[in-house]
């Protein structure tokens, strides 16, 4: 045919809608299974850039490009469209600590020091109570309230994390989860060797999933013998997984090793090797200069929990000096019985920005930027998987939210960082994805059974309270 035959042909057909306006010879477009669209996109990429009118395409369980809309809207097609033109569209939350099982405990012990809410409500609470239909449900509830809030991975302790993985599975999120290794008799196995020979069969069951990390978590310094923290560093080299751990929580804590071992706790796990591979210790609030220089030799991750910290009395983190240091810290909010009670990390970004502000008398302290950055990318870091997660960049994990900018309280917007920390709440997510799934949409659970989970936590209340004898 004669070109200008050709170029006749082609314009009739443009006309008659039969090709696209902009042909794949001009500009290749890929398809891609989705495009998230935003007034704000909040990337946390090493720029720490926010986009105006921006987007992100998704491909399979990844992110395949993030840019203005325009930018995507040229390059991608997508199967499904998920417009906000009124949101903020930002990477998925990172909890570092929880027990989500203990959900079922919410507030059944509150204002008491760390040592007397420990033994004489949690411990025998859970003696009467924890099994694995417990933990099924316990986490069923907890994962939900994440999800709702904006948490797409969390880090959990506890006990039968195997049925934690179910759970966690089902409900599409991201997890760590570490099986709690304790001195003495626990509610999933009677003795501390026997808990590293379930925890073994844990590690390798889950070796390569695409959503759970299994770790071996011996509870802390305090509750558990060195030789039981040393086969617990061991065990979780053996598989190249992560130790989890309370570390330096109390001034109580910090005195007892002090006196007894003549060293910090972190020295104790450093003397005995506990340090030497993938740790991620909780609260970090007792840690002088020494153990600050050996947390960041071992590239040791750390997770605050300002809630549970103020709530407990247990300190203030010295999270400033921390990060300077080049220290990775998350957030966390820890257990709901009575350290914290809920499981919301928003609301802990504007609390950790605020404590570090009064803490220090100085209003520069922690930036909003900063605190939104401890819940995502920082916390990444810390878990030792920010090449997975933290941030909107190609080729990482699509794990995203997006939140609405309707409320009363959410306009008007100056700082897009500062509506995040200090405006802005949990019940403004709308829409939460974790690796390329929508599991939050419009604000309602797409993957649990929300009536059935609420209705259970009131079946345990009742039968909880008669356990302890509660009015």
């Amino acid at each position: 045919m004669h070109p200008s035959y050709k170029m006749r042909y082609l314009f009739r057909l443009l006309l008659l809608g039969l090709i696209p306006l902009s042909p794949t010879w001009a500009q290749p477009v890929q398809m891609v299974d989705a495009i998230w669209t935003a007034r704000y996109v909040v990337t946390m990429d090493p720029q720490h850039r926010v986009i105006d009118n921006g987007a992100v395409a998704i491909l399979g369980d990844h992110i395949a490009a993030v840019g203005t809309r325009a930018e995507i809207d040229k390059a991608y097609r997508a199967k499904q469209r998920l417009e906000r033109p009124d949101a903020i569209l930002a990477p998925g939350l990172i909890n570092t600590h929880t027990h989500a099982a203990m959900s079922l405990f919410r507030g059944i012990a509150d204002d008491m020091n760390l040592q007397d809410w420990l033994q004489k409500f949690i411990f025998p609470a859970e003696a009467k109570n924890v099994d694995r239909e417990f933990v099924r449900w316990g986490t069923r509830l907890g994962v939900l309230e994440m999800a709702l809030s904006g948490t797409t991975t969390f880090t959990d302790m506890y006990y039968f994390e195997d049925t934690v993985a179910e759970v966690t599975k089902a409900a599409g999120l991201r997890a760590v989860l570490g099986e709690t290794v304790i001195g003495f008799t626990a509610p999933d196995f009677k003795t501390p060797r026997e808990t590293l020979a379930g925890t073994e069969k844990f590690l390798q069951a889950y070796a390569n999933d695409p959503l759970i990390v299994p770790a071996v978590a011996p509870h802390s310094i305090y509750t558990v013998p060195n030789d039981i923290l040393q086969a617990s560093r061991a065990l979780a080299n053996k598989y190249q997984k992560p130790l989890v751990i309370h570390l330096s929580e109390t001034k109580t804590e910090n005195d007892e090793a002090l006196q007894k071992r003549k060293m910090t706790p972190t020295q104790t796990l450093e003397s005995l090797g506990v340090l030497t591979g993938w740790t991620i210790a909780a609260h970090g609030v007792w840690l002088n200069e020494g153990d600050l220089a050996i947390l960041k030799h071992r590239n040791t991750g750390l997770s605050h929990n300002p809630s549970s910290n103020m709530k407990l009395a247990s300190g203030v983190a010295p999270v400033g000096k921390i990060l300077k240091l080049g220290i990775a810290m998350g957030l966390g909010t820890d257990g709901v019985a009575g350290s914290n009670n809920d499981h919301d990390l928003m609301e802990e970004m504007d609390l950790a920005a605020k404590l570090q502000k009064v803490s220090t008398g100085d209003p520069r302290a922690l930036p909003a930027e900063d605190a939104f950055a401890m819940a995502t990318i920082t916390g990444a870091k810390a878990l030792h998987m920010d090449k997975l997660i933290g941030s909107l960049e190609p080729n990482k994990r699509a794990d995203m939210l997006e939140i609405s900018l309707s409320s009363a309280h959410a306009v008007p917007i100056y700082n897009v960082y500062s509506q995040l920390v200090y405006a802005l709440k949990s019940s403004d997510v709308t829409d939460v994805i974790v690796n390329g799934r929508p599991i939050v949409r419009d604000r309602k659970m797409l993957t649990l059974d929300s009536p059935a989970i609420l209705l259970k936590a009131a079946e345990y209340q009742e039968k909880i309270k008669k356990s302890l004898n509660l009015k």
